[in-house]
């Protein structure tokens, strides 16, 4: 039995009595709610309850977060061209376009690290081939056994999702001629007429899904202006291509060349020169006409 308290008491808890003192959630806190919105993501081997491994999901948006890089192919020739980033305005463009035999180049677009690491990978394999069978290995082949590669990360916690895309460039000879494939961090494997992967691709995938029943015949000239024309919808706010920030990769039969700086001027001349007369034109005609390119940039930032 406790004697009930005086009104002197009383006061003297309610005094001491701490207050809780409602905080309002910080303006950042939402943020911080959809990073970790669920435990699914936490290993690559976890299956959320919608049936999907998220931090694959996460490895391929790594890929349309990178530079830009576009593939055509013609019936003779394989074009990739790609644009390359720099840190600041102190430092050299990152490499986007590696070799990897004489009839094989990549462009990436995603984690450059993930990309040697794979390119050296390659490399090997070509040189195991063609140390055992004296002749070059078979693209389709190396991109199996390179798809099955993408697989296996995605099924063991030992190791994460490369966080890379590749466009694959080769050419398998007078009977299968040019080819042009595109690689998944899921391990999925694409081949394509013509296609684009990394930031602000889309419209570089408009332009190529328009004009890629004509590249069948084209020249190879007429084949690096394609590719350049659809890489312009793909560069950063006021940037514009230049020899700098732009290569292009030719693969052809008993060809293999990357074009950069002086050698890839001359191309990005005649395109300026096109444009501009294309403004020129534009001048002269009505209202309507002028008012035209202006719808441009909206599909730019799809």
């Amino acid at each position: 039995f406790r004697p009930p308290k005086s009104a002197g008491q009383l006061a003297k808890q309610q005094h001491t009595t701490p207050t809780t003192k409602t905080t309002h959630p910080s303006k950042h806190s939402s943020v911080y709610q959809n990073m970790f919105r669920n435990q699914y993501d936490t290993d690559v081997t976890v299956w959320s309850p919608e049936g999907r491994l998220l931090q694959v999901e996460y490895a391929m948006e790594s890929v349309k977060q990178g530079s830009a890089c576009v593939g055509l192919k013609s019936k003779t020739h394989c074009i990739i061209g790609a644009l390359k980033r720099s840190v600041n305005e102190l430092s050299s463009h990152q490499k986007k376009i590696m070799r990897i035999d004489n009839h094989i180049g990549v462009g990436i677009a995603g984690l450059t690290a993930d990309a040697r690491s794979l390119a050296k990978w390659m490399r090997n394999e070509c040189l195991n081939h063609k140390y055992v069978y004296s002749t070059q290995i078979n693209s389709s082949k190396l991109m199996l056994d390179l798809a099955d590669k993408h697989q296996r990360t995605t099924q063991t916690y030992v190791r994460r999702p490369y966080g890379v895309g590749l466009l694959v460039a080769a050419y398998d000879g007078k009977t299968l001629g040019p080819r042009l494939y595109q690689t998944c961090p899921s391990g999925n494997l694409y081949e394509y007429y013509a296609t684009a992967i990394g930031a602000r691709s889309q419209s570089a995938r408009t332009y190529l899904e328009k004009y890629y029943e004509t590249f069948a015949d084209c020249t190879e000239k007429e084949m690096i202006l394609h590719c350049i024309r659809s890489l312009k919808g793909c560069v950063s706010g006021d940037g514009a291509l230049d020899e700098e920030n732009t290569s292009v990769l030719v693969v052809a039969d008993g060809v293999f060349k990357v074009l950069e700086g002086e050698d890839l001027k001359v191309y990005l001349d005649e395109i300026s020169a096109e444009a501009e007369a294309a403004d020129e034109g534009g001048d002269g005609g009505d209202g309507e006409e002028a008012a035209a390119p202006e719808e441009e940039p909206e599909a730019m930032e799809t």
